[in-house]
C-alpha cells in the first residue's frame, strides 16, 4: 500500500530526532514520518555497544538545544546516551511516527510529479512497502551500520580464541580474567581498553603508529555551578555557549601552533605516564594535531590503566594470527583468548541508499555538497552531517532550522522543487581533510565540497550560521520549479534570481 508524506525522514537517532523537533515546531502543518532500520531509537548510540561506549565530545553540546542533558557527567555514556534520545523522542511527540525494521533499498525523484517513491522492505519479515513524499531527507549518518573495517590479516582462521569487531560487539561476550589484545589506535580501541582492563587479566592495545592523546575532565564543574544557580534549563544556553567557544578555541590554536599543540599534548603523557614509559614511541605521533581526531580520554582513564599496569601499549606491526594469538614484525608473541579489531569504520553517503532521478542513477560521489546539508543536482533531498572536529549535533541542529526555512520559503511562493545547480566553475575539494584511515578508504564513495561558499563544507559554527541563516534562502543556486507540473504548450519564465518555474495552471 501507497502511503504519501509531506517529508520523510530517514533515520531515528539524534539527526532524526532534531529532524521531526524542528520540523513540529517550524512546519507543523507537515505531514511526516521517520523510517528506521533498527528495531529502536539511537541510531549510533543503539548500535554499539561494546565495553566503554561514550561521547567523544561533551553532552552541553552533542545533546539537544532544546532539552538540557540531564545528568552531571559532561561525558556521557552510551546507555545514558540511548536513554536521554528515548526519552527526548516521547517527550516531543514523536516516537509513534517512526517505522521501526523498515531499510529504505532505493528511492526515485520523479520531476514530472515532484515526489519522491521509496521502497523499503521490513528487516524481520522481508515484506515489501511504498511510500510517497515531496522531501527525502537522510537522517542516517555517513557510515554503515551493517559491517566495519577489518583488514586481510593472515592467519585468522588459525587463531583458537575470538575475535570480534567492536560494531559486532554482543553483552554475551565474557572477557573476565582472560587476555585480551585490541588491534587499534583510534578512538574506539582507547575507549575500550581501560573497562576492558578492569576485569581482564591483561589488556594489551596494539597500533601501527601513535595517535594524539588529550585527557580532558569527565566533569564540568563550572557547568555544575552554573546549573546549581541558574537551574538546569537556564543554565543549559549558557554552558553550550561556553562550550561552543572552548572547542572552537582548543582546534583554532592546535591548528594554528601545531608544533606547540603537538608538545603539550605529548607532555600531558610524559606527566601521566613518568618519564621511565617511552612515550616517544607510544605516543608520539609522526603528524600534526588535528590531521587526524584526537581522542579524547576523560579524566586522562587510559593513562591510568596503562600506569597501574593492567593494561600495554605495542607499537609494532602484525606479521600474522597464530593459535595463541599474534606474531608481530618485531618477532615479538602476544597470547590472547580475545582479539578485538577496532580497526575502523566503513563510510557511505546517505545510508547506502540507491537514488535516480527521473530514471538516472545518481551517485553521491559525483556530486557537490550545498551548503553542508544538499547534493548539486538533487531535488528536494537534504541530508544531515555533523562536525568532526566539534559536536555532531551543533551542526545537525542548524541544518535542521534551514531545511524547514527552506520548506516555508517554498509554500510561501508556490514552489514544489528546489534543487542546488551544480557550478562547473567550482573547484572541487575533498569533503574531508583528515588523514584517518576511515577517510581515504572512502575516496570515490563519498561527494566533494567546493573552493567556496555556498558549496564548502565548513568546520565552525560561526561560518555555518552565517551561511545557513545570515543569507537568503533563493541565493542564486537553488533552483525552484512551481508546485504544480507545467503543460508543455506554457513557456518557462523566471522569477527571482534562483527561481526557473512556470505559470500556474488556470
Amino acid at each position: 500500500m501507497e502511503q504519501h508524506f509531506d517529508v520523510l525522514i530517514a533515520g531515528a537517532g539524534i539527526s532524526g530526532i532534531a529532524a521531526a523537533h524542528y520540523l513540529q515546531q517550524k512546519c507543523p502543518e507537515k505531514t511526516f514520518t521517520i523510517v528506521e532500520g533498527r528495531d529502536t531509537i539511537g541510531g549510533t548510540w543503539d548500535l554499539f555497544r561494546f565495553p566503554g561506549i561514550r561521547s567523544d565530545s561533551d553532552m552541553y553540546t552533542l545533546g539537544f538545544s532544546f532539552r538540557p542533558w540531564p545528568e552531571e557527567d559532561s561525558i556521557g555514556e552510551g546507555e545514558s546516551i540511548r536513554s536521554y534520545l528515548q526519552d527526548t523522542a516521547e517527550e516531543i511527540g514523536i516516537a509513534e511516527k517512526i517505522r521501526f525494521s523498515t531499510r529504505i533499498e532505493r528511492a526515485s525523484f520523479s520531476t514530472a510529479e515532484g515526489r519522491w517513491t521509496v521502497y523499503t522492505r521490513n528487516a524481520h519479515t522481508g515484506e515489501e512497502e511504498t511510500l510517497t513524499c515531496d522531501f527525502f531527507w537522510s537522517c542516517m549518518g555517513y557510515y554503515r551500520y551493517d559491517r566495519g573495517y577489518t583488514p586481510d590479516f593472515e592467519g585468522t582462521e588459525r587463531f583458537g580464541g575470538q575475535i570480534v569487531h567492536p560494531q559486532k560487539w554482543d553483552e554475551g561476550i565474557d572477557y573476565a580474567g582472560k587476555r585480551v589484545v585490541i588491534i587499534g589506535s583510534g578512538a574506539t580501541a582507547m575507549t575500550m581498553l581501560p573497562v576492558v582492563a578492569k576485569k581482564a587479566e591483561k589488556v594489551t592495545m596494539v597500533q601501527r603508529s601513535p595517535t594524539y592523546v588529550i585527557a580532558w575532565p569527565r566533569r564540568d564543574l563550572l557547568a555544575e555551578m552554573l546549573r546549581w544557580l541558574l537551574g538546569p534549563k537556564r543554565a543549559h544556553p549558557i554552558i553550550r555557549w561556553k562550550n561552543i567557544r572552548l572547542m572552537a578555541l582548543v582546534y583554532s590554536f592546535l591548528r594554528r601552533f601545531p608544533r606547540l599543540s603537538s608538545r603539550l599534548l605529548i607532555r600531558q603523557a610524559y606527566k601521566r605516564l613518568g618519564s621511565d614509559y617511552d612515550v616517544e614511541k607510544h605516543f608520539t605521533p609522526r603528524y600534526n594535531p588535528w590531521d587526524q581526531r584526537l581522542c579524547l580520554v576523560p579524566d586522562g582513564d587510559l593513562f591510568d590503566a596503562v600506569a597501574s599496569g593492567r593494561a600495554d601499549v605495542v607499537t609494532d606491526q602484525i606479521d600474522t594470527f597464530t593459535e595463541r594469538g599474534l606474531a608481530l614484525r618485531s618477532g615479538t608473541d602476544l597470547d590472547a583468548d580475545l582479539i578485538v579489531t577496532a580497526t575502523g569504520l566503513s563510510l557511505q553517503w546517505l545510508g547506502g541508499v540507491g537514488l535516480d532521478v527521473d530514471g538516472v542513477p545518481f551517485e553521491p560521489a559525483d556530486a557537490m555538497i550545498y551548503k553542508g546539508c544538499m547534493l548539486g543536482g538533487l531535488p528536494n533531498c537534504a541530508f544531515v552531517f555533523g562536525y568532526i572536529n566539534s559536536s555532531w549535533t551543533l551542526r545537525a541542529e542548524l541544518v535542521c532550522e534551514y531545511i524547514c526555512e527552506l520548506l516555508r520559503f517554498m509554500d510561501e511562493n508556490g514552489y514544489g522543487q528546489c534543487c542546488p545547480e551544480p557550478d562547473p566553475t567550482v573547484e572541487a575539494l575533498p569533503a574531508l581533510d583528515l588523514m584517518a584511515g576511515y577517510v581515504t578508504r572512502a575516496e570515490g564513495l563519498i561527494p566533494s565540497q567546493g573552493s567556496h561558499d555556498p558549496w564548502r563544507l565548513n568546520k565552525s559554527v560561526a561560518l555555518d550560521k552565517a551561511l545557513l541563516k545570515g543569507q537568503p534562502i533563493d541565493d542564486g543556486t537553488l533552483r525552484f520549479t512551481e508546485r504544480r507540473p507545467a503543460r508543455a504548450d506554457m513557456p518557462v519564465v523566471t522569477i527571482g534570481a534562483g527561481a526557473e518555474v512556470a505559470p500556474a495552471n488556470s
